[in-house]
């Protein structure tokens, strides 16, 4: 592989946002190697003749992050491909571990799964891949949340509970923290660590809902696609080379107010 070449991991890359990440880069003729648990959706992608037509490579692994074995089959994946990613981007969900009892409240083995997916997995892959003998890792970018910031407004959602998870807001708090742990810890590696929060993104909500997103957001709209590329762009790029440990907020000034 070209070594000038910039090469991209991203973590659940067949999610909404993982998927516009993944065109993307691809564009832009990086190497794309992305993560999902779904045979479908990999293949979905790896046999597109529209992404084989963009400039870049791409290279898909099907994979439970949550396994034990999970991060040595992912980099043994790299090792073998020689891929060995420049960039790092956290990005895998799981919405089965928002699943709610019938109370609305988080099972306890949901509390588990959404640290360790959230948490612990990003922990764990971004010092794998670090501190491998063929590493090549110079930034990493963790995908956050505003509610990692704020707590959810009641007034946005028909049933709070239900429809914004206390678990999925506490783990994407404990993600920013990480990042600025994970930035002090490989600062001596030279790899920048960096998270963006973002607010909500258009596509699968309703009207009712983007009408009452829109009067508590001082934007006044959900973000679309190009606030969510132009601040990964960004912090992929040579435009933040001076940022690490930051939390980049991309709401349209949801946490403002």
């Amino acid at each position: 592989m070209n070594s000038n070449i910039h090469s991209i991991l991203i973590t659940g890359g067949t999610g909404k946002l993982g998927s516009i990440f993944l065109s993307h880069f691809l564009k832009k003729g990086n190497t794309v190697v992305f993560s999902s648990k779904s045979h479908e959706k990999v293949n979905q992608i790896l046999n597109n003749p529209f992404i084989h037509s963009k400039r870049g490579q791409v290279h898909g692994i099907v994979i439970d992050l949550k396994k034990e074995d999970a991060i040595e089959q992912l980099t043994d994946f790299l090792d073998t491909r020689n891929v060995w990613p420049h960039t790092l981007v956290n990005n895998a969900r799981d919405i089965e571990n928002l699943k709610l009892d019938a109370k609305g409240m988080p099972l306890r083995s949901g509390w588990l799964d959404e640290f360790l997916l959230d948490v612990v997995i990003p922990y764990e892959l971004a010092m794998a891949i670090s501190h491998h003998k063929n590493a090549r890792l110079e930034n990493i970018v963790n995908i956050a949340s505003m509610y990692g910031l704020v707590a959810a407004n009641p007034c946005l959602y028909d049933a709070p509970l239900r429809e914004s998870p206390v678990h999925y807001s506490v783990a994407k708090a404990a993600l920013i923290h990480l990042t600025k742990e994970l930035a002090v810890r490989l600062a001596s590696r030279k790899i920048r660590v960096n998270a963006i929060s973002y607010g909500g993104v258009e596509g699968r909500v309703t009207g009712e809902f983007k009408a009452r997103y829109a009067k508590l957001c001082p934007a006044g709209s959900m973000l679309n696609e190009s606030h969510v590329v132009g601040a990964i762009e960004f912090l992929v790029s040579e435009m933040s080379k001076g940022m690490t440990g930051h939390n980049l907020v991309v709401d349209g000034g949801w946490s403002i107010w």
